[in-house]
């Protein structure tokens, strides 16, 4: 099966610490780099886990709060400096297309690659992006300033042929693309060979959904619903949810009802607040609710 990697750059909410950073996450899609939002220490991240940060083409911000957009500047300049050609696509809320603009002019004039924008709505969701292997949709959080998620969905794959069969009833090779496609094939003689018989199912595809900042939002369920991960803000534990509530944040015990109640196979909680040096109770609110959790730590992989 083709890669679906989701690598964490950064796990940490918006006051620095030793322990964590900002959110940043990169996801490897068939050997194509995608980047969610990009705090500060997201270059150097990459470095460590060897990602090849240049191959990135399209990068996917939330929202304009420090913590998930003040990589930006670096990462754009870098790459000027690496000499890239190809254009760097990003995406996100309008109040970002202001803040990259100031980042061009005063930083990275006479580049030779060009950054193009691409406005988001945080009010619905919709497509952003899509290619032949991936569909990106836009999920609205419910934070203090315009927010989104990103919904990564795979592409359908083709169904597998079965050598034996396609051999056993001489299948032209001009027709074995049409087959993984899902049609029958007619012999000569007018027999009608159904396509199961001649292929395998394809593997079903995967869902990757990243859904911070945010405030806990059930609306999001129907957008999140069976997903094979989701990445869902932590950033309270319930004793602060107060806290939580007054700033627009989930505590881990809602993380994890959001997951239950959408029926994902696998939470990842992630954005912690500084206070905390320890996660256990995080971990262990969250647990409680919805067993299949993990917690984001910087320089985790996961492969759906």
């Amino acid at each position: 099966m083709a890669d679906f990697d989701i690598h964490i750059l950064g796990c940490g909410s918006a006051l620095p610490t030793t322990r964590h950073l900002p959110t940043a996450q990169v996801i490897n899609l068939r050997d194509k780099l995608f980047m969610i939002d990009c705090g500060e220490g997201a270059q150097l991240q990459m470095r460590r886990m060897r990602i090849r940060f240049s191959r990135i083409t399209h990068i996917f911000i939330s929202h304009s709060h420090g913590d998930h957009c003040f990589g930006l500047p670096g990462l754009i300049s870098t790459l000027g400096m690496l000499g890239r050609k190809g254009d760097l696509f990003i995406y996100g809320p309008e109040e970002i297309g202001t803040y990259i603009q100031n980042i061009l002019d005063t930083f990275c004039r006479g580049m030779e690659y060009q950054v193009i924008f691409h406005p988001v709505n945080t009010q619905e969701s919709q497509i952003v992006m899509e290619d032949r292997s991936v569909t990106v949709r836009s999920i609205p959080l419910k934070h203090r300033i315009p927010c989104c998620g990103y919904l990564f969905e795979e592409k359908p794959k083709e169904a597998h042929i079965i050598r034996d069969m396609i051999d056993f009833y001489h299948v032209p090779v001009k027709d074995i693309q049409h087959i993984k496609q899902g049609e029958d094939f007619i012999t000569e003689e007018g027999e009608i060979i159904p396509n199961c018989r001649l292929t395998r199912p394809a593997e079903p595809p995967r869902r990757y959904a990243f859904c911070s900042d945010t405030a806990y939002d059930p609306s999001i369920i129907p957008l999140v619903e069976n997903v094979d991960l989701l990445y869902h803000e932590a950033t309270f534990a319930e004793a602060d949810l107060p806290r939580a509530q007054e700033t627009f944040h989930s505590t881990a015990r809602q993380a994890a009802e959001i997951a239950k109640a959408a029926h994902v196979k696998k939470l990842l909680i992630g954005h912690y607040s500084a206070r905390y040096e320890h996660l256990d109770d995080i971990q262990r609110e969250a647990t409680a609710v919805f067993p299949q959790t993990l917690l984001a730590e910087e320089g985790m992989s996961i492969r759906l």
